[in-house]
């Protein structure tokens, strides 16, 4: 990407930001409930467009669920059961960042479930969703698509790169050689779950930087919100302080100022 275009998408993404927080305030105050679902290969950029979401909003109305593998006690449970208790109250949007559709991924592929369970979710995963859409709770799904050659460029510099190196899993590893298997299981996952009142959206994403800015721009297409203002609009005047004398500074331990020069440097 060169100077042009990153500006033209830190432009964007600043822009599209700002709106993101309008319809946060916006579902806190109608007592909205949103579930944001996004799927789709390793490495295919699920990750980063849920940063981009939640950077500038509140936790406590805006939270990603993220789940680990089931417990034994959640294995032997409905295979919904676990998801339930994140769904959103009134008031909240939760971000699924993969969800119950691992039993039509993974799951399908890596051979953790069984021919029977795996029907039975095809079966019951509409029926699911229609249920807490009924509920009031509005659901959006997201997959985001890449091409084997991207995703093993991606696959790469995760490995090169420390900061990113937890990313890539034995699981990663173990599905590049499956590229067809997970290709079958989401044309059939779609086939079954592509349903008019929860659609798949379909996000293309070689482009990491394209595809967060395309998927916040429709995520927010999906509201007919308004710009709530704040209740606090101007502080009033500071009330002065009753006198209090503090304890030496020097009782407390204090963390070392490594950067403080360098720091004062780049204001210069």
């Amino acid at each position: 990407m060169g100077k042009k275009e990153k500006k033209i998408y830190e432009k964007e993404l600043k822009r599209l930001q700002v709106e993101l927080v309008k319809l946060q305030e916006w579902v806190k105050t109608t007592g909205l409930q949103v579930v944001v679902i996004f799927e789709g290969r390793d490495a295919a950029g699920k990750g980063g467009v849920i940063k981009r979401i939640t950077q500038s909003l509140n936790p406590r109305i805006c939270r990603v669920v993220a789940l680990p593998k089931p417990t034994e006690r959640e294995s032997k449970q409905w295979y919904f059961q676990r998801y339930i208790s994140h769904l959103p109250a009134k008031g909240e949007i939760v971000l699924f960042d993969r969800s119950w559709y691992n039993r039509a991924g993974v799951e399908r592929v890596m051979g953790f479930c069984n021919d029977d369970q795996y029907e039975e979710f095809l079966r019951t995963c509409p029926e699911f969703e229609r249920m807490i859409i009924r509920s009031g709770i509005i659901l959006i799904k997201y997959w985001f698509s890449v091409s084997e050659d991207e995703q093993e460029k991606r696959f790469i510099k995760r490995l090169e790169e420390p900061t990113k190196r937890w990313k890539l899993s034995q699981m990663d590893i173990e599905s590049r050689g499956k590229w067809s298997e997970y290709s079958r299981a989401k044309d059939i996952m779609f086939a079954y779950t592509d349903i008019k009142q929860a659609p798949w959206y379909v996000v293309e994403a070689d482009n990491k930087k394209a595809a967060r800015i395309n998927c916040i721009n429709h995520f927010l297409s999906q509201f007919d919100y308004n710009d709530v203002k704040p209740e606090i609009s101007k502080l009033p005047e500071r009330p002065k302080s009753k006198p209090y004398i503090r304890p030496p500074k020097e009782d407390q331990n204090h963390v070392e100022d490594v950067y403080k020069d360098m720091m004062e440097d780049d204001k210069k």
